[in-house]
């Protein structure tokens, strides 16, 4: 009798864990199971160096989403950043995404500016209006190697 209520209670153990491990995947890789809360918005940008794919996507300091998908596109000669966005958040036609990096040599993210004076953007629509990622390694050689002149 012993012995089976022993097996009992490491495979409720073992159940346990292994429901706690998938809970844990989902949650650290940013899966959902039943649904999903967001909607997909575009960018077209000259440059996004050092974003990648799960960056943050910030606006007016807070965590809105986060950039699904990176790509070119051959006929514009642009990047294209394809970003979820969570679905109470409202982002308007008017709107500037620029990238951004978390402090001097940090992770790149994107911000966005939310505009307000156009329309809503719906699912699949697009932000026209994008800044770069400023270059400060190439700031710092040509100030390093004097190619930035003073004004006198």
């Amino acid at each position: 009798m012993k012995k089976y209520a022993m097996e009992t209670a490491v495979g409720i153990f073992l159940v346990f864990g292994l429901i706690l491990i998938g809970y844990m995947t989902v949650k650290l890789g940013h899966v959902t199971m039943f649904g999903d809360d967001t909607y997909r918005l575009f960018a077209r940008f000259t440059s996004v160096s050092g974003l990648r794919v799960g960056s943050p996507v910030d606006m007016l300091g807070i965590k809105i989403g986060r950039v699904e998908k990176l790509s070119i596109d051959q006929k514009d000669q642009k990047a294209v950043v394809e970003m979820s966005i969570r679905k109470n958040i409202k982002i308007y036609d008017d709107a500037i995404a620029s990238i951004k990096t978390e402090g001097l040599i940090g992770d790149k993210y994107l911000s966005i500016d939310p505009g307000g004076a156009g329309d809503p953007l719906r699912s699949g629509g697009a932000i026209t209006e994008t800044q770069p990622a400023l270059d400060i390694e190439g700031l710092i050689g040509k100030y390093a190697f004097g190619e930035v002149k003073k004004k006198e």
